[in-house]
Protein backbone atom coordinates (compact mmCIF):
# COMPACT_ATOMS: atom_id res chain seq x y z
CA UNK A 1 0.00 0.00 0.00
CA UNK A 2 1.28 3.42 -0.95
CA UNK A 3 0.99 6.13 1.73
CA UNK A 4 -0.09 9.10 -0.41
CA UNK A 5 -3.80 9.24 -1.13
CA UNK A 6 -5.30 11.07 -4.09
CA UNK A 7 -6.43 13.89 -1.78
CA UNK A 8 -3.00 14.34 -0.24
CA UNK A 9 -1.44 14.19 -3.69
CA UNK A 10 -3.78 17.01 -4.73
CA UNK A 11 -2.60 19.19 -1.85
CA UNK A 12 0.99 18.49 -2.86
CA UNK A 13 0.15 19.42 -6.46
CA UNK A 14 -1.19 22.82 -5.44
CA UNK A 15 1.85 23.33 -3.19
CA UNK A 16 4.06 22.47 -6.18
CA UNK A 17 2.33 25.17 -8.22
CA UNK A 18 3.08 27.74 -5.50
CA UNK A 19 6.70 26.59 -5.28
CA UNK A 20 7.21 26.93 -9.04
CA UNK A 21 5.59 30.38 -8.96
CA UNK A 22 7.65 31.66 -6.02
CA UNK A 23 11.02 30.05 -6.72
CA UNK A 24 12.48 32.68 -9.05
CA UNK A 25 11.78 35.49 -6.58
CA UNK A 26 12.63 33.56 -3.43
CA UNK A 27 15.74 31.88 -4.82
CA UNK A 28 16.84 34.79 -6.98
CA UNK A 29 17.18 33.24 -10.40
CA UNK A 30 15.99 34.86 -13.60
CA UNK A 31 16.08 34.50 -17.36
CA UNK A 32 15.06 31.25 -18.94
CA UNK A 33 15.10 29.48 -15.55
CA UNK A 34 12.49 31.88 -14.15
CA UNK A 35 10.37 31.68 -17.28
CA UNK A 36 10.48 27.89 -17.21
CA UNK A 37 9.51 27.84 -13.54
CA UNK A 38 6.50 30.07 -14.18
CA UNK A 39 5.51 28.00 -17.22
CA UNK A 40 5.70 24.81 -15.16
CA UNK A 41 3.52 26.43 -12.48
CA UNK A 42 0.85 27.09 -15.10
CA UNK A 43 1.07 23.64 -16.66
CA UNK A 44 1.01 21.93 -13.27
CA UNK A 45 -1.99 24.01 -12.20
CA UNK A 46 -3.87 23.20 -15.40
CA UNK A 47 -3.16 19.49 -15.07
CA UNK A 48 -4.23 19.49 -11.42
CA UNK A 49 -7.46 21.34 -12.15
CA UNK A 50 -8.48 18.85 -14.87
CA UNK A 51 -7.50 15.67 -12.99
CA UNK A 52 -10.27 13.34 -11.86
CA UNK A 53 -9.41 13.22 -8.15
CA UNK A 54 -10.74 14.86 -4.97
CA UNK A 55 -9.07 18.25 -5.53
CA UNK A 56 -9.63 18.42 -9.27
CA UNK A 57 -12.14 21.00 -10.49
CA UNK A 58 -13.01 19.94 -14.06
CA UNK A 59 -12.17 16.24 -13.56
CA UNK A 60 -11.51 15.12 -17.13
CA UNK A 61 -8.03 13.54 -16.86
CA UNK A 62 -7.75 10.13 -15.20
CA UNK A 63 -5.63 10.21 -12.06
CA UNK A 64 -3.60 7.29 -13.43
CA UNK A 65 -2.74 9.33 -16.54
CA UNK A 66 -1.80 12.24 -14.27
CA UNK A 67 0.64 9.82 -12.66
CA UNK A 68 2.17 8.86 -16.01
CA UNK A 69 2.71 12.52 -16.87
CA UNK A 70 4.53 12.97 -13.56
CA UNK A 71 6.65 9.88 -14.29
CA UNK A 72 7.90 11.77 -17.35
CA UNK A 73 8.15 15.23 -15.76
CA UNK A 74 10.30 14.18 -12.80
CA UNK A 75 13.19 12.80 -14.87
CA UNK A 76 12.71 15.60 -17.43
CA UNK A 77 13.26 18.22 -14.73
CA UNK A 78 16.52 16.54 -13.73
CA UNK A 79 17.62 16.57 -17.38
CA UNK A 80 16.57 20.22 -17.73
CA UNK A 81 18.80 21.11 -14.78
CA UNK A 82 21.80 20.15 -16.93
CA UNK A 83 20.92 22.46 -19.83
CA UNK A 84 23.57 25.18 -20.15
CA UNK A 85 21.27 28.12 -19.35
CA UNK A 86 19.98 26.37 -16.21
CA UNK A 87 23.17 24.72 -14.96
CA UNK A 88 25.03 28.05 -15.24
CA UNK A 89 22.95 29.27 -12.27
CA UNK A 90 23.72 27.01 -9.31
CA UNK A 91 20.48 27.83 -7.55
CA UNK A 92 18.39 27.14 -10.65
CA UNK A 93 20.26 23.88 -11.22
CA UNK A 94 19.60 22.75 -7.63
CA UNK A 95 15.96 23.83 -7.82
CA UNK A 96 15.09 21.96 -11.02
CA UNK A 97 17.06 18.85 -10.08
CA UNK A 98 15.53 18.90 -6.60
CA UNK A 99 11.99 19.36 -7.90
CA UNK A 100 12.56 16.49 -10.30
CA UNK A 101 13.60 14.26 -7.40
CA UNK A 102 10.61 15.36 -5.32
CA UNK A 103 8.17 14.67 -8.16
CA UNK A 104 9.71 11.22 -8.66
CA UNK A 105 9.43 10.49 -4.92
CA UNK A 106 5.81 11.67 -4.75
CA UNK A 107 5.02 9.53 -7.78
CA UNK A 108 6.52 6.45 -6.18
CA UNK A 109 4.56 7.05 -2.97
CA UNK A 110 1.16 7.82 -4.54
CA UNK A 111 -1.65 5.31 -4.99
CA UNK A 112 -2.76 6.38 -8.49
CA UNK A 113 -5.41 3.64 -8.63
CA UNK A 114 -7.19 5.02 -5.56
CA UNK A 115 -9.15 7.80 -7.29
CA UNK A 116 -9.65 5.90 -10.55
Amino acid sequence: MKPLTARLHGYLDYLTVLIFLAAPSVLGFGGIAAQLSWLLAGVHLAMTLVTRFPLGVFRRLAFALHGWVERIVGPALIAIAFLPDISAERTAFAFFAGMGLVIIAVGLLTDYAEAG
